[in-house]
């Protein structure tokens, strides 16, 4: 039996990262080294995997210290998340940027092969609308957003100098169920929805729901990984993709989507609720979103689009968990 590829997760235990390491796990072709910055890390579901181990964030960010493991790849999700962005911009900025450029260096001196990046879909700007390739010039405004199109390019120029194989993945709306209640996510809009389906009679939008968004699901992000993982630095074209799943709908249509679920799923009745009457559907133009993954489907990827899967999975878990 041939010796198992190690990776390094960063953010292995958060929403994305867990279902990445789940996956790879489930391979049973890597054995996955995740860091996490919770002290509680050992209530998670993975944790007597032998191929799953937790090591400490501060050996991995740590300037002083090297990568002790030969890794074949560093997948790099640990960030502040939006809230904390905005709130902490300077400590974002510090983390987002400069400890990832730490890791990124310490990944090249280690002669990791590969380095993938989770990047954002708001690089290109808020709110998205048109069509969104990554010939698009950025125009990020969050500083979320801002800090992850600062490091794209820390690992972009890695990959141009052949220093690394460095991969941008910029994520759209992804959507599916954690890998248990502690990963908070549940202002992500499905994740949202599906709680409040379990917990109330209502789907309460913030707005009038015509935007429209690209999701993916979590299997299919999962996916990509594992898929480029297996290609060649020639394979990946110039390494920065877009990440979504191809299909985009309108907030009003996803939230009728997880009303009809709900009935078949948990046989729960939910009413869609719009806050403000003046913002009425039929007469507020919606900007058209066509965010482009057409470069992902050239390097061989194909969706599972599992979306109702996905969906009816998240009703069942926040019924277990949420239904006082």
């Amino acid at each position: 039996m041939s010796e198992k590829k190690k990776i390094l997760v960063t953010g292995g235990l958060g929403y994305v990262g867990g279902r990445i390491v789940q996956a790879l796990s489930d391979t049973n072709k890597y054995e996955v080294y995740i860091t996490s910055r919770k002290n509680n890390s050992n209530n998670y579901f993975f944790k007597d995997n032998n191929f799953v181990k937790l090591i400490s964030s501060d050996s991995v960010f740590n300037p002083a210290e090297n990568l002790e493991d030969k890794y074949e790849c560093v997948i790099h999700l640990a960030a502040y998340n939006e809230i904390d962005c905005l709130k902490y911009p300077v400590e974002a900025a510090e983390f987002n940027i400069v400890s990832s450029l730490v890791l990124l260096q310490k990944s090249i001196k280690a002669f990791c092969k590969q380095f993938i990046y989770f990047s954002t879909a708001h690089v290109y700007g808020n709110p998205l609308h048109g069509k969104i390739d990554e010939s698009l010039i950025t125009r990020p405004v969050h500083p979320y957003a801002i800090t992850h199109k600062a490091f794209e390019d820390f690992v972009l120029a890695a990959r141009d100098k052949n220093e690394i194989d460095g991969v941008v993945l910029r994520l759209s709306n992804s959507l599916g169920t954690p890998i248990n209640t502690e990963v908070n996510r549940w202002t992500l809009l499905i994740n949202d929805l599906c709680k409040q389906a379990v917990v109330s009679d209502y789907l309460v939008l913030n707005g009038n729901g015509i935007q429209e968004r690209d999701f993916i699901t979590l299997t299919d992000v999962a996916g990509v990984v594992i898929h480029v993982l297996n290609l060649s630095k020639e394979d990946k074209s110039d390494g920065l993709f877009n990440l979504g799943g191809n299909y985009t709908q309108r907030i009003i249509d996803i939230a009728g989507l997880v009303k009809e679920r709900a009935m078949l799923v948990l046989n729960k009745k939910v009413e869609i609720k719009i806050p403000d009457s003046k913002n009425s559907i039929t007469n507020s133009i919606a900007l058209p979103l066509n965010f482009s993954s057409e470069k992902l489907k050239n390097i061989g990827f194909q969706w599972r689009n599992n979306i109702t899967e996905e969906i009816d999975n998240l009703l069942i878990f926040c019924n277990l968990n949420f239904n006082s």
